[in-house]
């Protein structure tokens, strides 16, 4: 059924799916995005494998652009769930996404999927999206394509927020800002009580540390908070 609200200047329709649609509007969010980050690589990934007969065993598609990389679906036939075909399938569209010069790749799955079997394959939570249907959560993960680079320094910061309201803007400022000094937010936790947070940080060298935490920009918002200003506990850590 297909419902419509007519005006001399334009029409408005709400129907089913339209691939003529979606189209169209994929071609014109690339374009704007590509003008708004000068990254024009965007293009499809894809594994197949097939058996003898030519039918189809397994399946990944997904996408990279600007040295990202995404997962969109994985599959493997029921038949042949326990021959090791949905780690290959990760493995090589992992090394195809480093061929074109990407350096980490995400996916989502449902808790009734296989969040766990993307973990055993390297990729870590970055957050949760609750509300799916049955009780059941979207886990998002990540993993880099990349080994860490002698001297990379990765953190986990224990934030303690005085003031919550201002202690989360002056986070969401000075996170910001770690692109800059060549460091990356990796995750932010949040306790239910909204006072604790926890952040893993990566930077490329213990020289960007140090400039992010003289960045005039960061010691000026902390200058300005007074005694509301968080209150941070930083551990260097390590992959296990």
């Amino acid at each position: 059924m297909t419902t419509g609200i007519e005006s001399p200047a334009a029409t408005l329709r709400v129907g089913g799916e339209d691939s003529e649609l979606a189209a169209r509007i994929d071609r014109e969010l690339t374009a704007f995005n590509n003008a708004a980050t000068g990254a024009d690589d965007e293009a499809g990934l894809s594994v197949r494998v097939t058996d003898g007969d030519g039918e189809l065993v397994a399946g990944l598609t997904g996408w990279t652009w600007g040295g990202r990389a995404g997962i969109d679906t994985v599959w493997v036939r029921e038949d042949r769930r326990r021959d090791g075909w949905g780690g290959r399938l990760l493995r090589a569209a992992e090394e195809e996404a480093r061929r074109r010069g990407c350096t980490e790749i995400s996916v989502s799955s449902f808790s009734f999927q296989a969040p766990d079997f993307y973990r055993r394959h390297g990729y870590t939570d970055t957050g949760i999206r609750d509300g799916i249907p049955g009780g059941h959560v979207d886990h998002h993960l990540w993993k880099s394509l990349v080994a860490d680079r002698a001297g990379t320094v990765r953190l986990a910061v224990l934030v303690e927020l005085p003031d919550v309201e201002a202690g989360r803007r002056y986070e969401d400022a000075v996170l910001a800002l770690l692109g800059r000094h060549g460091g990356r937010l990796e995750r932010r936790l949040r306790t239910e009580d909204g006072r604790t947070e926890v952040h893993v940080i990566r930077f490329a060298t213990p020289e960007g540390q140090e400039s992010f935490l003289a960045d005039p920009e960061r010691v000026a918002l902390r200058a300005a908070l007074g005694d509301a200003a968080p209150v941070s506990q930083v551990l260097r850590v390590h992959d296990v």
